[in-house]
């Protein structure tokens, strides 16, 4: 009990902080944005980058972790849109928003606080990489699609394409994708003084991701 408590207690303190934070006038609403935007933009990115630069592409790589995250995942999405589609009669872009809503965690912001108290930050930093390569490469690209397409249209047939591209370039400006193939790149020349140099002078940005997570 108290171990569960020790794990879950500070995610709720830190929710807690910033509710009252809000709600006495210490920050406006509007600021939340600003605070979203920067961890978004720049302090995962970072934190990704750090998790990936300073580890060999074996330690990294876990292919039966992302096996079995994809086939959980998929099990949780095709559940639900059957479900919805089958079961409720929803509409093919109802049933894939609330498809997505079931299947895509929310690694950044509940899953990586809960895996860093819990097994350290070796372990969470790797994970949310390897997470959001499954939801960003494989699950996001596939519901955005079912959600774009009409029910019964004639053009749904070549709309899909269309739709596929338009999510695959958000995708590439994606600042979290981009710091991923950064970290996985930098393992060609990070032993260099000029390489450790660069990636030190992007991790002072990791205790800010960590304490915005949390």
């Amino acid at each position: 009990m108290f171990d569960i408590l020790g794990i879950t207690g500070p995610i709720y303190l830190a929710i807690a902080a910033g509710y009252l934070a809000t709600r006495f006038g210490l920050f406006a609403k509007a600021d939340m944005r600003v605070f979203g935007k920067f961890v978004i933009n720049l302090a995962l990115p970072a934190l990704l980058f750090n998790a990936l630069s300073q580890r060999r592409l074996s330690e990294i790589m876990n292919g039966d972790y992302l096996l079995v995250y994809a086939l959980g995942s998929f099990a949780v999405l095709f559940g639900g849109l059957a479900w919805a589609r089958y079961a409720e009669h929803r509409t093919l872009s109802y049933s894939s928003y609330l498809a997505m809503g079931m299947s895509c965690s929310n690694s950044g912001f509940v899953g990586y606080p809960v895996v860093l108290l819990t097994l350290g930050g070796s372990v969470a930093g790797v994970s949310l990489a390897l997470n959001m390569l499954v939801e960003n490469l494989l699950l996001l690209p596939l519901l955005m699609v079912m959600a774009d397409i009409t029910d019964g249209a004639d053009s749904a047939r070549g709309q899909w394409r269309r739709v596929l591209g338009q999510t695959l370039k958000r995708l590439l400006r994606n600042p979290m994708i981009g710091a991923i193939v950064a970290g996985f790149c930098s393992r060609c020349w990070v032993g260099s003084y000029r390489g450790r140099w660069r990636v030190r002078s992007i991790c002072f940005l990791r205790p800010v991701a960590r304490w915005r997570c949390l």
